[in-house]
């Protein structure tokens, strides 16, 4: 949208008002008696005479050049208006609003990270917002040389920066380098607060800056999706079981998890059969084995045979299949 002052003489005026410029420069070579300036909400008017600012309006309204401005100008006090003469001064505009816009690192930056000889290359992307804050550093900083300044020229000067900055709160504040994301709130109250100090040299205040994401190389990404499928079955297992115990808690499931409890329970009922038989085989082997050598220590001949259980009728191998019994 352009920015224009009406260039009417008797109107001192920003009346297309871009909320992205920070301020304006009205430039018209006189004020003339009878002009009025309008000021919209969020919205101060300045005027300066000579390089120097002569008086400040900030409550939105309109106001009578000879009557409610003159009188309130710090060194024209005295100044008289005539017919066929005019003031020449200058009105700056100045947007008091907060102005947030995106921003996002042009080139990946290369973070310092354990086994990386290279670093982490990680590109970040969020908001920003700021406001000015001192009308007359603004002025003496940027609007002595230019005719408007806005949140494209902050989003500049910020970009200039923001390398250096990510990699020193990253590494300040990043405790895991696989998931800065953990800590984006810290990092970015850390990067404001040295925004800030930098943004005052110019009359301009940070009110707020936010990492919103990281993004990693794809070979990064590949690892943290693998980590997370392990991650998930271990939990699947861990579901699984309790969903099982809430099943029988409650008599019966429904749904995924009932059916998958119930499934679960099956095998593992299935499993404790197989291992109970498993173990009255091994048992019943060992009772027999005993029993041997029990009757073989006493020297007595056991009444059947321990292998095949055929009667032996006293003998000392078994008539069957000839196995010692003694």
């Amino acid at each position: 949208m352009g920015l224009f002052g009406k260039q009417l003489a008797n109107v001192i005026e920003w009346y297309e008002y871009n909320e992205d410029t920070l301020f304006w420069k009205w430039s018209n070579n006189e004020i003339k008696k009878g002009s009025k300036l309008i000021l919209k909400p969020g919205q101060d008017a300045i005027f300066l005479h000579n390089g120097k600012i002569e008086g400040i309006f900030e409550n939105d309204g309109e106001y009578d050049i000879q009557s409610e401005i003159i009188p309130f100008l710090s060194t024209l006090k005295g100044f008289k208006f005539g017919f066929n003469s005019g003031l020449r001064a200058e009105v700056i505009f100045v947007n008091t609003k907060e102005v947030t816009i995106k921003w996002g690192t042009k080139n990946a930056i290369s973070i310092p990270a354990a086994g990386l000889p290279g670093g982490m290359p990680i590109r970040a992307f969020g908001t920003m917002s700021c406001k000015v804050d001192d009308n007359q550093v603004l002025i003496e900083k940027i609007a002595g040389i230019k005719q408007q300044f806005g949140i494209e020229d902050v989003k500049e000067r910020v970009l200039s920066m923001l390398d250096q900055l990510l990699m020193k709160w990253i590494v300040r504040e990043g405790k895991d380098m696989f998931n800065l994301q953990a800590n984006a709130s810290e990092i970015g109250s850390g990067i404001q607060t040295d925004l800030d100090l930098e943004m005052r040299k110019i009359g301009l205040a940070m009110t707020g800056f936010a990492v919103s994401s990281f993004n990693y190389p794809e070979e990064i990404k590949k690892m943290q999706e693998k980590a997370a499928a392990q991650s998930m079955v271990g939990d699947v297992n861990r579901y699984t079981q309790m969903a099982m115990a809430d099943s029988m808690a409650n008599g019966s499931g429904s749904g995924v998890a009932g059916d998958m409890a119930q499934m679960q329970m099956g095998m593992m009922m299935g499993q404790q059969m197989v291992n109970q038989m498993n173990n009255n085989g091994v048992n019943n082997q060992n009772s027999n084995n005993n029993a041997q050598q029990e009757n073989t220590s006493n020297g007595t001949v056991p009444k059947f045979c321990p292998n095949c259980g055929t009667k032996t009728n006293g003998a000392k191998f078994c008539p069957e299949c000839g196995t010692k019994l003694f």
